[in-house]
């Protein structure tokens, strides 16, 4: 007779970074799959095959877990690419986010995660130290780069046009909500690198 996966896992003691990998896989099937209230304790612990208490003691609430799993789970999606091409990086990256948002399963809980922040501290802070600050760092890199380079004006406010690009796309998902998809990044690139004023001749 077969062993079962969580017969298997229960044999010895496992390494805490492995335990917490499994337990960060686990949550993060669980959050794109069913949503962001399935996201418990219990079941992400049964999945991973590791103890409810030690799921306790890494995290203050399964909104926290749910929130770091996230950030796990699209962080290879959302690496940010540097060819040299400031346009061709930008539009790389925001279309990335986009479609794991749209195609990859991330719009409901992504949603969800934002909107249970605004009643979890616990939740908002990892939400905010585990994805967003990170996440808006690499951006501002990747701009402060461009800026060295010639390829942005030396006073362009970089924090603006992150929020120009990525802000949009909140927007319309949060606030709006409305329909986008990958059609409207290149134009979002393209205002926030060049404007809305008539270029010269």
């Amino acid at each position: 007779m077969s062993e079962t996966p969580a017969a298997r896992r229960g044999r010895g003691r496992r390494p805490a970074a492995e335990v917490r990998a499994a337990v960060l896989a686990a949550a993060g099937r669980i959050l794109l799959r069913d949503g962001m209230r399935a996201v418990t304790f219990d079941r992400v612990a049964a999945d991973a095959g590791a103890s409810k208490m030690t799921l306790y003691k890494w995290w203050p609430s399964p909104g926290a877990l749910a929130a770091e799993a996230y950030f796990a789970r699209s962080r290879d999606a959302l690496d940010f690419p540097d060819t040299g091409d400031l346009r061709a990086d930008l539009i790389a990256q925001l279309s990335a986010f986009v479609r794991l948002l749209k195609e990859e399963g991330a719009e409901k809980p992504v949603s969800e995660l934002i909107g249970a922040a605004q009643m979890d501290p616990d939740l908002a802070r990892a939400w905010s130290e585990s994805y967003a600050l990170p996440r808006r760092e690499l951006a501002r890199v990747r701009l402060r780069g461009a800026q060295v380079r010639g390829q942005l004006r030396a006073d362009a406010d970089l924090d603006i046009i992150v929020d120009q690009l990525w802000g949009a796309c909140y927007h319309r998902l949060l606030v709006l909500r409305v329909p986008f998809d990958e059609s409207i990044v290149a134009r979002l690139v393209d205002h926030a690198l060049h404007g809305a004023a008539p270029r010269s001749a």
